[in-house]
């Protein structure tokens, strides 16, 4: 078995599109439309790891969803985690403090989509 993808649903396509790119460096990789059936499918994948993608599931007038509290969150890796916090946070995108597990250093943060699904900003030099 291979890891495909992650499935999410948006509200706003074009915010999505824009977060995901802007803040995190995702590309769109490929996109099926069904305006008959109401809902759009955009794939984006990390250009260092291709093989696995973020499904954008987009519903046609579609109120916002409800999270529950079953999400958690998803997770990306970055090379110079204090940089990337003081760009996301520059740029007014809702991120949380440098935090790490108990007894470590700090390794990582979350960032906040349009939708309110929270990612996870690893340090992959903690690995």
């Amino acid at each position: 078995m291979k890891f495909l993808h992650t499935c999410i649903r948006v509200k706003d396509l074009d915010a999505s599109l824009a977060f995901y790119q802007e803040a995190l460096g995702f590309k769109e990789v490929h996109r099926n439309d069904f305006p008959d059936y109401k809902f759009t499918l955009v794939y984006l994948a990390l250009e260092d790891d291709p093989s696995y993608e973020l499904e954008l599931t987009y519903n046609y007038d579609h109120e916002a969803y409800d999270l529950g509290d079953g999400y958690g969150h998803i997770a990306v890796g970055v090379d110079n985690l204090e940089e990337s916090h003081q760009k996301h946070k520059t740029a007014g995108y809702p991120v949380t403090d440098l935090s790490g597990l108990p007894g470590r250093p700090k390794m990582y943060y979350f960032i906040q989509d349009p939708d309110g699904y929270k990612i996870e900003v690893i340090n992959l030099k903690a690995f």
